[in-house]
């Protein structure tokens, strides 16, 4: 992608966001959870059924969580945040086995911590490999300004020289690929559509799927160009498919739990929001249809 556009992207997703509230109450899901008393000041960790830990970022308008799989032998990190804080830290004290990461998709708020690991899978795309060369401070500076973020931030963290720093992808991931953590497996299926290497993670075993971006409750957004509706929709459709043997979605961002109910009325709902004949808002120049637990947001059309 073109740094032109790239910067207008980026400025088309902060622009989705609200300022960043301060003083909002936190959910009542968040009560279900054990918070563990395991940070480096940024992120809050918690507990959650199956030896998985949910590493959440509440401070910044994303709200974004990133997930701890651990197994006997290994670990997995699916998605590592924003690289606000120091997510290897924690991750070390949470478990002592070898961490590998896998990305849900290389949108700048999912690979922040990338760098810090030695072991990152990734999708074998184009996308992906581009992702992987960083996003400068002159396109990510405003995601830690007082519009985005609640204080305090990180000592050692500059709004003058925040980057999402290069990573490098050491192995690649194909749809159905099982992942042995030792004791513990979960499946990759490669759920494009949100972007070109977007995936999903499903750990039978505990009846949760981990959905990225492709689902969480709230405003999803299809509206950026490397999205392709069509492509959305099938991997919808079939992760809409997987209801009866999942009883939990974790998503990538406002909550750690989601009813995996919600899968497919997003399939139902996207064709009706694209033909054009359902109501809709008009926010920051993107279309928003309002649906009961979530609203696609679209481009608008010139």
């Amino acid at each position: 992608m073109r740094r032109g556009l790239l910067g207008l992207c980026l400025g088309l997703v902060a622009g989705a966001h609200a300022q960043m509230r301060c003083d909002a109450p936190r959910s009542p899901v968040f009560a279900k959870y054990e918070k563990l008393d395991v940070t480096d000041g940024w992120l809050e960790v918690y507990r959650l059924p199956g030896n998985t830990y949910a590493l959440h970022e509440p401070r910044q308008a994303e709200r974004v969580f990133s997930y701890l799989i651990v197994g006997e032998k290994r670990a997995l990190l699916f998605d590592s945040g924003l690289g606000i804080g120091h997510i290897e830290t924690v991750v070390k004290r949470l478990t002592n086995v070898p961490v590998m990461v896998l990305n849900s998709h290389t949108h700048y708020d999912h690979v922040g911590g990338n760098y810090a690991f030695t072991e990152v899978l990734g999708v074998d795309s184009d996308y992906t490999r581009k992702s992987a060369e960083g996003k400068p401070n002159s396109l990510m500076a405003e995601m830690v300004s007082s519009r985005q973020t609640c204080p305090p931030l990180p000592a050692d963290l500059k709004a003058e020289t925040y980057a999402i720093r290069p990573f490098r992808v050491t192995s690649t991931v194909f749809d159905g690929q099982r992942l042995d953590l030792g004791g513990r497996v979960v499946e990759v299926l490669l759920t494009p559509g949100h972007t070109p290497d977007a995936l999903c993670l499903l750990d039978r075993a505990n009846r949760q799927l981990f959905t990225g971006d492709t689902f969480y409750p709230g405003n999803l957004w299809l509206f950026v160009p490397e999205t392709d509706l069509d492509a959305y929709q099938r991997s919808m459709e079939r992760l809409a498919g997987l209801v009866p043997v999942v009883d939990v979605l974790r998503p990538a961002h406002i909550l750690p739990e989601a009813d995996p109910r919600m899968l497919p009325k997003v399939a139902e709902a996207l064709p009706l929001a694209r033909s054009g004949k359902m109501a809709f808002t008009v926010r920051n120049d993107h279309r928003v249809y309002a649906f009961d637990g979530f609203s696609i947001l679209l481009a608008n059309p010139k």
